[in-house]
């Protein structure tokens, strides 16, 4: 079984016979939109119970080949990530936080039963797909390069059990300013009659079955006239969760600055982490406990909430103007963005773009 240093250190790379033009590229790049393009290369590294984590490439992006029979088709054994490479005003590239990404990563196979990616390898992996497709990160303000890094179960085998044959891949998109025309704050839809996740399920990882479940109720919200869908406690269905695929924020007159607890089914993502920890850079008070939807609710009509937003990684900070559900409609879906939320969201893209100092050493440069 190779070790992890020999892994790391011995890419292969295959390049692309079908690289886009540079004339083409620029195309696209003048206007990526969000998931719909993706550069020429991609990341492969298999894995197998007998030799672990082996024959890690670089090589042209394309469609894979599986057999019918492969276990996550069948029983949906897949994680995946997203982070950004952001390309500074020097024209070098970095990227933000990937240790806690790969962290995650790591938990989110130990609850599918998957293989776990070495924080190592997984940094490594997205430093070589860069290197490779660095053309493809765009330079325009709020622009960047989107990496998607995914496991699957790959083994031919219907039995019910854990696979032992697997696959790991990142492949990358670039992505046009999640806000086109500025940042807007939007109303968000509370679903009442479905639940994200259950306790003891899978909502604390990043897998695809968790997002599969999150379509209806947010077809649900695009009927309802909001951007996204606020899901609730799986048992007494009247405490915040998370909405569809980011996390939410409250903030109260006196400052204070309010989370749902991770509870199991909520997905700890990094954007939440990060805002938490610059919140209390800057003394606020941020409390992690158990929020009801009715707090949120009467906060609002009192005054006592004052601004509401959503944060993760593609929009990475969305002001919420507007709770809506059955019956009602609380807060003003006109209103402006608050003035923390924007405020925090400029410092964490600052940090991100280059344009501020990183006093918690989250960049890694890439390229």
């Amino acid at each position: 079984m190779s070790t992890l240093a020999d892994i790391t250190s011995s890419f292969r790379t295959k390049p692309s016979e079908k690289a886009r033009a540079a004339a083409d590229r620029e195309v696209i790049l003048a206007d990526p939109g969000f998931g719909k393009h993706f550069t020429d290369h991609m990341i492969s590294i298999d894995w197998t119970t007998e030799r672990g984590w082996h024959d890690a490439e670089v090589r042209a992006y394309g469609p894979l080949m599986l057999d019918p029979a492969a276990s996550v088709l069948h029983y949906a054994q897949e994680i995946f990530e997203g982070l950004k490479a952001y390309r500074h005003a020097d024209g070098s590239i970095w990227t933000f936080r990937p240790q806690a990404n790969a962290e995650r990563m790591q938990r989110s196979a130990r609850r599918l039963a998957l293989p776990e990616l070495p924080t190592e390898l997984f940094v490594e992996s997205i430093r070589q797909l860069v290197n490779a497709d660095a053309a493809w990160v765009p330079s325009a303000p709020e622009t960047s390069l989107y990496l998607r890094p995914f496991t699957i179960a790959n083994e031919s085998f219907l039995g019910v059990r854990s696979a032992q044959r697997a696959a790991y891949y990142v492949i990358a998109s670039p992505a046009g300013p999640y806000f086109a025309k500025g940042v807007a704050p939007v109303s968000i839809w509370l679903s009442t009659e479905y639940a994200r996740a259950a306790k003891g399920g899978t909502g604390a990882a990043k897998c695809g079955g968790n997002y599969a479940a999150s379509l209806l109720p947010q077809k649900e919200a695009y009927d309802n006239g909001c951007a996204q869908v606020l899901f609730l406690d799986p048992l007494e269905g009247k405490y915040l969760e998370e909405l569809g695929g980011m996390n939410v924020f409250l903030v109260k007159k006196d400052g204070t600055l309010v989370t749902p607890e991770l509870s199991g089914s909520i997905l700890e993502g990094v954007t939440r982490a990060s805002i938490i920890q610059l919140s209390r850079d800057r003394g606020i008070t941020v409390e992690e406990r158990k929020v009801t939807a009715q707090e949120w609710r009467d906060g609002m009509a009192s005054g006592d909430v004052v601004e509401a937003f959503a944060c993760g990684t593609a929009a990475v900070v969305t002001p919420i103007a507007a709770l809506k559900g059955p019956g009602f409609v609380a807060g003003d879906e006109n209103a402006p963005a608050g003035k923390l939320t924007m405020s925090l969201r400029q410092e964490l893209t600052d940090i991100q773009y280059g344009r501020r100092a990183d006093p918690h050493g989250w960049m890694t440069r890439l390229v």
